[in-house]
């Protein structure tokens, strides 16, 4: 399957659209542990959940992942500059973003948080659009329309 860079823009969107809510981010960190690497598969035991596969390209794979800590899109990118770029659009529709050598984590705030115990990595927050007006509903290239999670209002 071949994935063009609207596709991945749509993709980034929907990962941040379908699993963010808004809010701040929270207080003082603990001592993160060195970024973890390996596959989506690899990254995905750390932090015990199944991934549930929603593309797998060369460029990115990316998957539905459910744990006790919550519900997060895990991706994973083939090279450094795929992953800045999927990064850079997606961060344009808001989101928390915990980011590795080659991977990225989206979800909300805690969530996030606690993955970056297990797998290391920074924290990245997309743009607040909070002064946005109107639903975010029915944006066309959904990567999964049907995840369950949904993005609280502002």
């Amino acid at each position: 399957m071949k994935v063009t860079r609207p596709r991945l823009a749509a993709a980034a969107a929907a990962a941040a659209l379908v699993l963010t809510g808004c809010g701040g981010s929270g207080g003082d960190a603990p001592a993160v542990p060195e970024a973890a690497t390996g596959s989506l598969e690899q990254l995905a035991a750390e932090v015990k959940c199944k991934p549930n596969m929603q593309t797998d390209a060369d460029e990115l794979r990316q998957a539905i992942c459910k744990n006790p800590e919550g519900k997060f899109i895990l991706v994973t990118f083939a090279t450094d500059r795929g992953q800045r770029e999927w990064i850079n659009g997606a961060k344009d529709y808001g989101g928390h973003y915990l980011v590795g050598r080659k991977w990225v984590a989206v979800g909300e705030t805690s969530t996030v948080t606690a993955l970056r115990k297990k797998l290391g990595g920074d924290i990245e927050e997309g743009t607040d659009h909070s002064a946005h007006t109107g639903s975010h509903e029915g944006h066309e290239g959904s990567a999964e329309p049907s995840a369950g999670a949904t993005h609280s209002g502002h």
